[in-house]
């Protein structure tokens, strides 16, 4: 593990290049594969033991690998009806409660639908119920950070600046950048270059300071999209995504944190070395440690 590095690069889910099943099979691979972070990936339920969730805080600690969780996919912060929000209050807690048990801090999720209402009356509702829930985790004492991910389509609630107002106006809650789902929501192929890269992080620098640059948790990944929106996720190679500018830009304003790969396999893990060495590359680049290619022909 490159300790000067101030981004740490892992998969969301086990890599699928893990010998074994389990979770903490999935954090030794992690380490081998010389990445640092994984997201564990409770995205159907939270089925887990408390003993199992000792055993992936020990896996962690002992091999120096963060840890966040992705909560499962039924969580909508604008449930339609008292017993849908109920369910998916539940399942946004479980995740926190059993996250916290096993060693993760940063608890992704995604807040929900428009239902064809007004995004002000949306945000409204979003930001009550998360004053909420992160009031019953503090009493509980479960120290975790609750991080709304930006999403793909703009018929769903996420989009950055909803994400980071909720970010501002709620404490315990922080955002989940997914860069490719913020490319993918504007249908066009904008919010693809430098400019809007550098542009967005002046956006966090904004809301959540200086320190909010150095608390980033964000997930990467190429995408294939519509005017409506994310259709797929892609390997890199086969997407259109800027990523090696996206990284720069990382660079250039200090970020820091970490990084969930969400490749489809059996690009996944491939995926996340790509990125992570791109990153060390354009970091020596930058303090003068290695040349730039000189162009070919």
């Amino acid at each position: 593990m490159n300790q000067l590095l101030s981004l740490r690069f892992g998969t969301v889910g086990s890599p699928q290049t893990t010998p074994e099943s389990g979770t903490p099979a999935a954090i030794a691979h992690i380490r081998q594969l010389g990445l640092d972070h994984l997201e564990i990936a409770w995205v159907q339920s939270v089925r887990v033991s408390d003993q199992t969730c000792a055993d992936i805080q020990a896996a962690a600690v002992r091999h120096s690998v963060t840890l966040s969780i992705h909560a499962p996919y039924y969580i909508n912060l604008n449930s339609q009806t008292a017993e849908l929000m109920a369910k998916s209050d539940e399942r946004l807690l479980a995740a926190a409660r059993k996250g916290f048990l096993a060693g993760a801090r940063d608890i992704v999720f995604h807040p929900g639908s428009y239902h064809n209402q007004p995004p002000e009356q949306v945000y409204e509702r979003a930001k009550q119920k998360l004053l909420e829930l992160t009031g019953i985790l503090r009493e509980e004492g479960v120290d975790v950070v609750l991080r709304p991910e930006t999403m793909g389509k703009p018929a769903m609630f996420g989009s950055l600046d909803e994400v980071l107002q909720l970010s501002r106006d709620v404490p315990g809650v922080l955002p989940c950048i997914d860069w490719a789902h913020l490319h993918a929501r504007a249908g066009d192929g904008s919010f693809n270059s430098y400019d809007e890269f550098a542009a967005a992080l002046t956006k966090v620098r904004a809301a959540l300071g200086e320190a909010g640059l150095k608390r980033l948790h964000f997930h990467l990944s190429g995408i294939a999209y519509t005017p409506k929106g994310e259709k797929e996720h892609l390997p890199l190679n086969e997407a259109d995504l800027r990523y090696r500018d996206l990284l720069q830009a990382f660079l250039d304003f200090g970020v820091e944190g970490t990084c969930g790969v969400e490749a489809p396999e059996p690009f996944h893990t491939a995926d996340a070395l790509v990125l992570q060495a791109t990153y060390r590359r354009l970091h020596d680049l930058r303090d003068g440690k290695a040349a730039e290619p000189a162009d070919e022909d």
